[in-house]
């Protein structure tokens, strides 16, 4: 490492380790990857601490999640000061609850400051709280009224003053593009993978779950565009594929009574598995225990979860949304089928298991696909972005 690459980087993250998902693990990944470079995570959480944080080469302070509102943000911005007062550069990995907090920390200390761009936080609320049905594109060139409009100007403010902006997927240097930053601001480095996979077979897996039968696993945070709903409805066609199929959704969310709901209306109690939110080692056993993994998905900037399951071995069927299509080549290393089309998927499923060559080929495809996403590339592009 040359010494350009020393510089001490504060790393301001609205989610990490013990938590699971895309920026939980990639924040992670990168604070490894720095740990020579006097690196510091500064997180919100759930947890005031950690048992295992002790064990990590480089400090994590956390911000806990439980205070009221005013009081977190608050604290985080006196946090990201100090830390950035002590840091060459600032390198915030959203847009708003760690960005912009992050952001005046940077200019009141003259540090360079960065921002790492996963999604559109204006969209997602505004879907979540029912303010909008359109999908991520279509929102795109919708009016914006109250608080989505200060959600959408906060985004393009956060990026505006950034000296750089990274994103993980073509698509959504598009998408940032389009809110008025100029294209050569922005940086696209995919994501890399450094993902644990369990050792155990699949009928230990299955054993140590509890849970016997031919495993469908999806994951993520429950949420509309996610697609479990869809998953769910199908269950009785794949049924027809074979009566042994059982569908696992690990992850939590606002959707979960409406889903559970679901669940017992149709009577499949014991053939539909919501198991919550698990750690990447809980995780990696559930990917052990099953036999592929569907992605229904109406939004994907970029699937970090896509990564993980091809380097558990496991075969992929997601939607042709986003940067899905970046990573999945079709038929090659994985199927890509339509949003919430209920023949596209089951139809995907039933040739799927039905050729075990097939299942065979997509998980050795995937593996080769994971060169292209390495953590080392991540890593180095990152570093050098952050070094200009």
């Amino acid at each position: 490492m040359n010494n350009n690459s020393k510089k001490r980087i504060l790393i301001a993250t609205g989610i990490f380790s013990p938590e699971i998902g895309g920026p939980a693990s990639y924040s992670k990944t990168i604070a490894n990857k720095l740990k020579d470079s006097g690196v510091v995570v500064l997180t919100y959480s759930h947890v005031l601490s950690f048992k295992d944080d002790i064990n990590q080469p480089y400090k994590i302070v956390r911000v806990w999640s439980g205070w009221p509102k005013g009081l977190r943000h608050l604290s985080y911005f006196f946090k990201a000061l100090s830390l950035a007062k002590k840091s060459d550069v600032v390198f915030a990995l959203n847009a708003v609850s760690a960005g912009i907090l992050a952001m005046y920390a940077a200019k009141m200390t003259k540090k360079k400051f960065f921002v790492k761009i996963v999604g559109d936080t204006a969209w997602e609320k505004a879907i979540n709280s029912g303010k909008t049905q359109l999908l991520i594109n279509d929102f795109q060139g919708s009016k914006k009224t109250g608080f989505i409009k200060i959600l959408h100007n906060l985004q393009y403010k956060v990026c505006k003053n950034a000296d750089g902006v990274i994103v993980p997927s073509e698509y959504l240097a598009g998408i940032v593009h389009g809110w008025g930053i100029p294209r050569d601001k922005i940086k696209v480095i995919y994501n890399g993978v450094d993902f644990k996979f369990s050792e155990l077979s699949k009928e230990e897996a299955r054993k140590k779950i509890g849970i016997f039968g031919h495993l469908i696993l999806s994951a993520g945070r429950l949420v509309p565009w996610k697609g479990f709903r869809m998953l769910i409805k199908i269950m009785p066609s794949i049924f027809e594929i074979n009566q042994a199929f059982r569908l696992i959704i690990v992850g939590d969310g606002p959707d979960r009574k409406m889903l559970e709901s679901m669940i017992r209306n149709l009577g499949l109690g014991n053939k539909v598995y919501l198991v919550g939110k698990k750690t990447q080692e809980e995780l990696a056993i559930y990917m052990a225990a099953a036999d592929m993994f569907v992605l229904n998905t109406g939004y994907e900037g970029f699937s970090h979860q896509i990564l993980e399951t091809m380097s558990a071995g496991l075969p992929v069927i997601t939607t042709a949304v986003g940067g899905n299509k970046e990573v999945i080549d079709q038929g090659e290393n994985g199927f890509l089928v339509k949003y919430n089309d209920e023949f596209n998927i089951v139809e995907a499923i039933k040739s799927l298991w039905n050729s075990p060559e097939l299942r065979e080929e997509f998980t050795e495809k995937g593996k080769k696909t994971l060169e292209k996403f390495s953590s080392e590339k991540m890593f180095s592009e990152t570093i050098n972005f952050l070094n200009k």
